[in-house]
């Protein structure tokens, strides 16, 4: 599917033209996440998830295409986020009460934004899909749910078929049409591997930090200079890291060593006992703050020298 979208003709009706958070500089086919989603949905019919998921994830498929193709507004685009995390967070109201279903609906509806935020570098997201869903297989299959574990890793390997493509050079990116689906995917299944017990609350934050603190952090920051941060912009780390020099190839191999290492460190926890496990947290939280601080101040210092 993805091979026809590169060489077919909708590949020159859904392009990716540069724009100031781009890091491309000529228009590049952008419908790969109808592939990625072709895939999920493939491997889906033989598995047979929870009814809400299918429809969520048709919503969010739809829109997100709507949005590739006529740029729609985010006025139309965050209620439907809304919509696709209520439909699922309604299936959870068995085991879990109102302020907690609160607190998953806006979870799942930053980690839907925060994926396609994070979608700007070749292979970026992609190698997030590959590690982030083939661990939480992993996880599955360890806890003795292999169906669980069957979700998850159908959706890791669309991800290792994707980089086949959009592995620098890329020559088709996902769009929202993946990005949007894939971070709804990595909150659902996060949020019900926990209340299903297959992980502790902690296991989907570790798995995908690499993108959730980069995002967040970056957003913050852009709020506290009371920037917008729905605004187009290239201050993401991983952004930077591309533009003094790294490129997509190493930023992307850096990065695949940073989710190989968080994805690990978490599976190892997940036996281990409490007081370990809020170690291994504290750790990864000292190890993203020193990382930021330290970059932050060569940033600055090469902004500086570059202006004088």
């Amino acid at each position: 599917m993805l091979w026809w979208l590169v060489k077919g003709g909708l590949s020159r009706i859904v392009l990716d033209h540069p724009n100031p958070r781009s890091l491309h500089s000529t228009p590049v086919p952008r419908a790969g996440g109808l592939g990625l989603m072709f895939g999920v949905f493939i491997s889906w019919l033989l598995l047979l998830p929870p009814w809400p998921l299918w429809v969520a994830l048709t919503l969010l498929i739809a829109i997100s295409l709507l949005d590739d193709i006529y740029s729609v507004s985010p006025v139309w685009r965050l209620p439907a986020h809304f919509l696709a995390a209520l439909i699922v967070a309604a299936s959870w109201s068995d085991a879990a009460g109102v302020v907690l279903l609160a607190l998953y609906v806006l979870a799942t509806v930053w980690m839907t934004n925060l994926y396609n935020f994070m979608d700007g570098s070749d292979g970026l997201a992609g190698g997030m899909t590959l590690f982030g869903f083939g661990f939480y297989g992993i996880a599955a299959w360890i806890a003795g749910d292999p169906a669980f574990a069957l979700l998850s890793a159908s959706v890791a390997t669309t991800g290792l078929a994707f980089l086949l493509f959009n592995f620098h050079p890329a020559r088709i990116f996902m769009g929202d049409t993946g990005s949007i689906p894939l971070g709804f995917l990595a909150a659902v299944l996060g949020i019900a591997g926990y209340l299903e017990s297959v992980w502790p609350w902690w296991f989907p934050l570790l798995v995908f930090s690499p993108f959730i603190a980069d995002a967040s952090v970056t957003l913050l920051k852009r709020a506290l200079r009371r920037k917008k941060i729905w605004q187009a912009h290239r201050e993401h780390y991983y952004q930077r890291l591309v533009q003094i020099g790294w490129g997509h190839r190493k930023t992307a191999w850096i990065e695949y060593a940073l989710m190989l290492a968080a994805g690990a460190s978490a599976l190892w926890a997940i036996r281990q006992d409490a007081p370990l496990q809020l170690a291994l947290l504290v750790c990864w939280g000292v190890i993203y703050l020193l990382a930021m601080i330290i970059f932050d101040r060569y940033w600055a210092s090469r902004q500086q020298n570059a202006s004088t």
